[in-house]
């Protein structure tokens, strides 16, 4: 008798310490399911290391978009960025594939990013910061890809996500209208800019303190390339700043006080990589794009990931958000 078509499996932790143990010959102690997320993340435990195991979704990545994630962090490894890095099996692989209850799902088993993640910065952490995503920028602008991942755009952050979550503001028309007027006034800003000296190359497009870990010695950790794509570097250098704008949105600090962080994050970059004042300019206009293309993101992984928070209320309050952005740092 066969089984029922499933869409989404959680894959056994006991199973999986078996599994991991015989493959890489690391002698667990344990592994603990830790997130179902974008992808299933899990903590593996030997007796003096601990190793995270990413289990991704076929609806989110194909195995081209995971040999290139893998390809890109063993280059930031081999040219000295401090990033979480892919091991490598018993048998010279760094993927590893399940046959799960909805069909092929693969894998792949990261060194641990030591330490905790540090959402009221010091300044000596933002300078750290700065250096290193410097550090990791230096790379990924020469770095060629043998393998495809997706190209940041003003089609793939604004127009497309817009075209795909219309059917998402049925109830929200006036707030699709906003969005729609707003996409088309970055997009006109955007053209405004030289671009084509904007430094170019692979972001991560995620860089938020929840993506990287400092540990007791001060340590910096970069990890979850997840989303990582060809775009402006300049993206990077935005969805930092985006942590800065919730925690003035929230109170945690004045805009004043989040300015001076940024600025002394940007200082510490143009330590190792130089970046232009248009290229900071451009960040306000680029940020449109990563909300909206985030909120397409939801929209698209509703089945499978968003559908505990995403609905009108949501929705409403995500472009009440943006708009605040846009109030705030936008000049059209």
């Amino acid at each position: 008798m066969s089984s029922f078509p499933a869409q989404y499996s959680t894959l056994s932790a006991l199973a999986l310490k078996d599994y991991i143990t015989a493959a890489y010959g690391i002698n667990l102690i344990s592994c603990k399911y830790l997130l179902r997320g974008v992808s299933d993340t899990y903590v593996l435990e030997a007796a003096d290391s601990k190793y995270i195991l990413k289990i991704y979704r076929g609806m989110h990545r194909s195995l081209t978009e995971i040999q290139g994630e893998v390809e890109l962090l063993n280059m930031l490894k081999e040219y000295g960025a401090k990033v979480s890095y892919p091991l490598v099996d018993i048998f010279g692989g760094q993927i590893q594939k399940f046959d799960a209850a909805e069909g092929t799902r693969y894998g792949i088993v990261l060194s641990y990013a030591e330490g905790k993640p540090v959402l009221d910065l010091s300044d000596e952490q933002l300078k750290t910061v700065g250096r290193e995503m410097a550090t990791v920028h230096n790379i990924t602008s020469v770095v060629k890809l043998n393998y495809k991942r997706k190209a940041y755009t003003t089609d793939s952050t604004l127009i497309q996500p817009l075209k795909t979550l219309k059917p998402a503001f049925a109830e929200l028309p006036g707030e699709y209208i906003y969005l729609k007027e707003t996409v088309m006034q970055v997009i006109q800003k955007l053209n405004t800019f030289d671009t084509k000296k904007f430094s170019y190359g692979y972001c991560q497009y995620d860089f938020l303190p929840k993506n990287f870990h400092f540990d007791d010695g001060g340590q910096i950790t970069f990890f979850d390339f997840d989303f990582a794509g060809q775009g402006y570097l300049a993206n990077d250098l935005m969805s930092f700043f985006v942590h800065f704008f919730m925690h003035v949105f929230t109170g945690k600090l004045t805009r004043e006080e989040a300015d001076c962080m940024f600025k002394v994050f940007i200082a510490a970059y143009r330590e190792v990589r130089p970046v232009s004042d248009q290229e900071i300019k451009a960040i306000p206009y680029l940020g449109v794009g990563f909300w909206i293309f985030y909120l397409g993101f939801q929209y698209e992984n509703f089945d499978d990931w968003s559908n505990p928070f995403f609905g009108p209320k949501f929705i409403k309050d995500r472009v009440s958000l943006i708009k605040v952005w846009v109030d705030k740092y936008c000049e059209f």
